[in-house]
């Protein structure tokens, strides 16, 4: 089935040719923004952040992007989607010559993401990928096949846990299933809801229905493992004096003490602020400091840093 095109670069508002950091830039600034844990208009803002996180998970994926940008004139905002050349993402012929193609609602993917972009096994083309036995024989019973997707799970639902409610539509059928999202949940991770996957035939069981996690861009954290990396700008003096600053983590702004002689580079850790481990308790929070020097100064600033230079014993080529 078509899907409606997106227009990735107008959902950041950049523009084709933007670089890594104005993509980051302008992704940082939306998910602040409409983030659903600080946005008033939580319906709203939801709707929002799926789409600048779809945007942003394609565009800052030289990969992607650059399969997205061969669409070229091709596409239209709005249009319906067509596959272009090897693009592959769209539904192929199923049992008995049928559409075998998937919709979903829920999972925090647009339909002309899983096409284009979902998760796809060996011989599959689709958001949703079919795997599984037939038959040996006519009418023998045989085991509907599996259905596949993917669903975007934010950093919240993978510190608490979350239960999603997840439609499925197959040509005129539409079921709505309720997904549990365990906490600790990983990238990659395959979310196993038994029998809700394609019918069996002659009396055999129904196939299941895995959702392959992809963990939403969070404005302030990278993931590594069960940890969050954050980046915090420090000015010169900070950096040499030291300093008490806020930082974020996932239950609110904890304070931190930035040590005298701070490098840029320098990793901070603060145990148990990441996420949860399936062994139990947590990964860190890491803080990576960057330092930043003013581009301009007044003329009264400037004298300072004369004197500064003038005066200090330090010389990093010493």
């Amino acid at each position: 089935m078509p899907a409606e095109y997106k227009d990735y670069y107008q959902s950041l508002g950049v523009a084709r040719g933007a670089g890594d950091a104005e993509l980051k830039k302008a992704f940082r600034k939306l998910a602040r923004e409409f983030h659903p844990d600080v946005a008033k208009d939580k319906k709203r803002a939801e709707e929002k952040f799926k789409e600048i996180n779809e945007a942003y998970e394609v565009l800052s994926d030289p990969v992607k992007r650059k399969k997205y940008d061969e669409l070229g004139p091709n596409w239209r905002s709005g249009a319906e989607s067509r596959p272009p050349p090897g693009g592959g993402g769209f539904p192929r012929p199923g049992r008995g010559g049928e559409e075998a193609d998937f919709e979903f609602g829920g999972t925090g993917f647009s339909d002309f993401f899983e096409q284009m972009f979902g998760t796809r096994g060996h011989g599959s083309s689709g958001g949703f990928r079919e795997r599984g036995g037939f038959g040996n024989g006519r009418g023998a019973p045989a085991r509907g096949r599996d259905v596949q997707g993917d669903i975007l799970v934010t950093l919240s639902e993978v510190l608490h846990g979350a239960v999603r409610a997840v439609t499925v539509r197959h040509h005129s059928r539409t079921e709505t299933h309720q997904v549990k999202i365990p906490a600790g949940v990983a990238e990659g991770q395959r979310l196993r809801v038994p029998g809700r996957g394609e019918s069996g035939t002659g009396g055999g069981p129904a196939g299941d229905l895995f959702l392959q996690v992809r963990l939403a861009k969070h404005p302030d954290f990278e993931v590594e493992d069960h940890n969050l990396v954050h980046e915090v700008a420090l000015s010169p003096w900070e950096a040499v004096l030291g300093c008490s600053l806020a930082v974020p983590t996932l239950e609110g702004p904890v304070n931190i003490k930035i040590p005298p002689g701070t490098q840029a580079g320098q990793k901070l850790r603060l145990r148990g602020r990441g996420l949860p481990q399936h062994g139990g308790g947590h990964g860190d929070l890491i803080v990576v400091t960057r330092i930043e020097v003013p581009v301009q100064v007044t003329g009264p600033e400037r004298e300072l840093w004369e004197q500064l230079a003038r005066n200090s014993e330090f010389s990093p080529r010493s």
